[in-house]
Parts: C-alpha cells; structure tokens; sequence
C-alpha cells in the first residue's frame, strides 16, 4: 500500500473547488426533481468517478489517488454544505465504509476484484448489518450464513441499506455460528448480482429523498470461503475496528451540513423585512445567528481534531462517538432554529431549508444513534 499524498492548502482548495463546480453543474439543476422521484441517476454514480470524487484516498495500487482521508472528507464536507444530504449519505457509505472496510480487511483478491470499481463508480458498494429486529444490537441478527463444504448458504434479510437499489456488492454481516453470540459473525463480500439476492422495495423516508434505501432479501444465496471479509467469527470485532471512520465522516457531514443551514439564514434574515428592517437587525435574531455560528465553530474544531488523530492513526471509538454525538445534536438543533427564522417560508417544501431541517432528523440515529453514542462514551469512563 502507498504512502498518502499530503496535499498543500492551496491544492485543497482547488480540489474543493473542483467539488463545488462538480455540484452546481451535475446536481443542483436536477436534485429536486431526484427527490421527487426518491432515487437519482445509476449514471451519477459514473460522473462522481470520472471526476475523481469516489474513494479518493484509496490506493493507487486500486485505481485510488494515494490521496489524505482529508479530501474524502473534502468530498463529504461540500455535498452536504449544498443541502444535498442524501447524495453525502450515500457517497459516505460507498467511499468511506465500504471500500475501508475492503481496504482494511480483504486479501488481495478482494481488493483487486472490488476497488477499482469502486473508484470509478462503476461499482456501487453498500453494507448489510441493519435488520427488522437488530438495529444498533447487531448481536441480534438472524441472517445466517451456512458452510457447505467451501461455501455458505446465505438466508435472511436486511433493512434501511443505504445505496440498495444500486448496489453491485455489499459487505453482509451474518451468523455463521448463532451459539457463539458475538463471536459467531462473519463479514462477507456478497455480488449483488448472484442467484437468490433480491433488491426489495425502495422505501419510502422521511428526509433524503433521493438516497435509495432498501430491504435486501437472501434466499439460499451461495458465496465461497474466498468471499470471507477480516476472518471467520471476527465479524464482530471487524466491525467495532472500522466503525470510527464511520461515526467521524458522519459528524464532518453534520458540521459541513449546518455551516449551510447558516448561510441559508443568514441571506434570508438579511432579505426578510419586519417593522422597516431585516430582520437581521433584531436582537434575537442576532443571538441565534451568533448562538449557532458558535455551536457550529465548536463542533468544527473537535472534527478536526479527531480527523488529524484519524491520519494518524490514533483516533479511538470514544473520540468518533463523541464528535458523532456532538455533531449530530448540534446539527438537529440548527436546523430548528433556522426553520424557525425563516418563519411560514421554512415549512414550504421550495425552500432548501425545509429539506435540510428533514434531513438532519437522520443524523442522530443512523451510524448509532445518540443514545449507543452515550452508552459508548460512559464505558470510557465509568466500565459497562
């Protein structure tokens, strides 16, 4: 594996810039109308590759740029600033689940069947763990994943998979052995495409509309022992290792997302007249808009502190849960308040705020919610 690129400010900038002209001219003239539709483009997923927006700091040995996990988050920071949180959500569990997890804990086969796809969007990666009855206690997973001489026979379902619709692989955690709790999940490599795999109906959410999220069926689908990801029984363990990166790409989302929530605002308290004056000029307007750019300043330097240690190599789960939880709140909490200034205007669906103050709702619940966030932290402090 290569050394990461360290890129200097100014090249940060230009591939930031290289972000936002990529969202003004593919995306923005068409979003609503994906979101009215509740999914966009499979061939989104292709321009995102050709432009050098997916996996950014995957290798180079697999298609990758060699580049820093900072212009991933470059990537994510910028998507969701726009107010296009389904796009950064889906984007985020390509680039920065997925393809780590492959990255992190496939053999050379994997990574080599996998990645270069994933770079160029020609593949769409997805992750299987949430099912009707496990959510945040993965424990409680019923798909199972069978051995029949040098292969395992898949059954079950999954829920709420991010990228479902489109996926060409997902990374599937299943029981292999239901007597051993924990230590009885696996991690597999499962193609989309295989006989018994089937993309239920793409359901229907509150916010981010276009996102496409799923229930995925497994009936009797057969995988190899090749297709094993980080060990059989270390499913578990596996998923507790990458789950960091995770909860920290979601709270770089969540800070970037309510930067543009405020600037939103702030051009409309600007704009919106009351008693003579925007109200802009009214006291409390002003201490809001001030509460918030404080809140936001916060949550920023503590995201950038943990994507520094992340670099590095030292970021622990404590730290990512505390940046997720942090940020999170944080991020309901703007969207509110800004609703609340834009007044009658923020509940119409034609004001980006509406859709921003939907779309935060997920953040505080996905990727662990706040309460697992909690649980994680005291564990820190205090022991189960």
């Amino acid at each position: 594996m290569n050394e990461a690129v360290q890129l200097d400010a100014s090249e940060k900038a230009l591939f930031r810039e290289s972000v936002k002209k990529f969202l003004e001219v593919e995306v923005e003239p068409h979003y609503e109308t994906w979101e009215k539709n509740e999914i966009w483009p499979r061939e989104l997923w292709h321009k995102l590759g050709e432009n050098g927006f997916l996996c950014v700091d995957m290798s180079s040995e697999y298609g990758g740029f060699d580049a820093s996990f900072e212009l991933s988050c470059v990537v994510v920071e910028e998507v969701s600033r726009a107010g296009y949180g389904a796009l950064a959500s889906g984007i985020s569990v390509h680039s920065d689940i997925v393809a780590p997890y492959i990255m992190h804990l496939g053999s050379e086969e994997q990574r080599q069947r996998w990645l270069p796809g994933m770079v160029s969007g020609e593949i769409v990666g997805a992750i299987g763990m949430t099912e009707p009855g496990a959510g945040s206690d993965l424990q409680g997973m019923k798909t199972s994943a069978e051995k029949d001489g040098d292969e395992f026979v898949i059954n079950g379902q999954k829920t709420f998979i991010t990228n479902g619709q489109h996926a060409d692989l997902i990374v599937l955690a299943a029981k292999t052995d239901p007597k051993l709790g924990a230590k009885g999940v696996t991690l597999f490599t499962v193609d989309c495409h295989l006989e018994g795999y089937q993309k239920g109906r793409n359901l229907e959410k509150m916010g981010l509309h276009s996102g496409d999220t799923s229930e995925i069926f497994f009936q009797d689908v057969r995988v190899s022992s090749r297709d094993i990801l980080g060990g059989e029984g270390q499913g578990f363990a596996n998923l507790m290792n990458e789950l960091p990166r995770e909860r920290l790409i979601l709270a770089v989302g969540c800070v970037a997302a309510a930067e543009g929530m405020l600037d939103l605002t702030v051009e409309y308290t600007l704009e919106r007249q009351a008693f003579g004056a925007p109200i802009a000029k009214l006291q409390n307007t002003k201490f809001v808009l001030a509460d918030i750019k404080t809140e936001i300043e916060l949550n920023k330097a503590l995201a950038e502190k943990y994507v520094a240690k992340y670099v590095d190599g030292d970021l622990t789960p404590t730290e990512a849960s505390m940046s997720k939880l942090a940020a999170s709140e944080m991020q309901g909490r703007v969207a509110d308040q800004c609703v609340q200034l834009f007044g009658g205007y923020g509940y119409m669906r034609e004001y980006p705020i509406s859709r921003a103050y939907l779309d935060a709702r997920i953040q505080r619940i996905y990727g662990g919610t706040s309460e697992i966030m909690k649980e994680l932290i005291s564990r820190s402090l205090v022991g189960r």
